[in-house]
């Protein structure tokens, strides 16, 4: 039995806008699951540059789940980028240091967490998730969307800022889903499977 291999970059034949994405990242602490892709209008490697204030000594993370889709343009804004914003000034006065480096002893810059994108997660084109933020597992974030809140499993968000549009299954449904977790499945099996991962047909999924 065939299927596409997990360690190739570029799965298409001359094709190199599009790569399986966990073969790409170097940032340990971006993590990717197989099979999940990201497609660029110019250079693959704009991934890594569009996870934007990503500093090595906050140490946060960006965990990618198994078989996303991830469109160009899609950014995510790691936790560097956070100012003050319950004191009088959000002014960043510590970094310029010149008698002003002592603006943020005994305080630290908010840090609201991993970003962190479920399995089966489709992202499109220019959408912007935050810091801190989950996105469940088969959910849909539309193009130009900004998630700044917890995305539900197999639900479908839009708009700045992003709010759920639907869900894409009934809830019976997606439980069903969530405890099948078909992306863990062995490769030949997915691959036994794919003309009823492409349906709505949950119940006749081969076990």
């Amino acid at each position: 039995m065939t299927r596409p291999d997990k360690n190739t970059l570029f799965p298409l034949e001359n094709y190199n806008r599009l790569c399986f994405l966990k073969n790409l990242v170097k940032n340990p602490n971006i993590i990717v699951g197989d099979y999940t892709y990201y497609d660029d209008f110019e250079d693959v490697a704009n991934f890594e540059k569009n996870v934007k204030y990503h500093f090595d000594f906050i140490n946060d993370k960006l965990i990618i789940g198994k078989f996303c889709m991830i469109a160009s343009d899609v950014k995510f804004i790691m936790n560097g980028a956070n100012h003050l914003s319950n004191a009088i000034s959000a002014y960043p006065f510590a970094i310029f240091g010149n008698g002003w480096e002592n603006a943020m002893d005994e305080k630290s810059y908010p840090n609201k967490g991993d970003i962190t994108i479920g399995n089966d997660v489709w992202i499109g084109y220019n959408a912007t998730i935050m810091a801190g933020v989950t996105i469940g597992d088969g959910a849909i974030i539309a193009a130009n969307a900004t998630v700044v809140k917890d995305v539900a499993p197999y639900s479908i968000l839009g708009g700045n800022p992003a709010n759920e549009i639907k869900k894409r299954f009934s809830d019976e449904k997606i439980q069903q889903l969530l405890e099948l977790q078909w992306w863990n499945w062995d490769i030949d099996k997915i691959t036994k499977n794919i003309q009823i991962l492409t349906s709505n047909d949950i119940d006749n999924l081969i076990y």
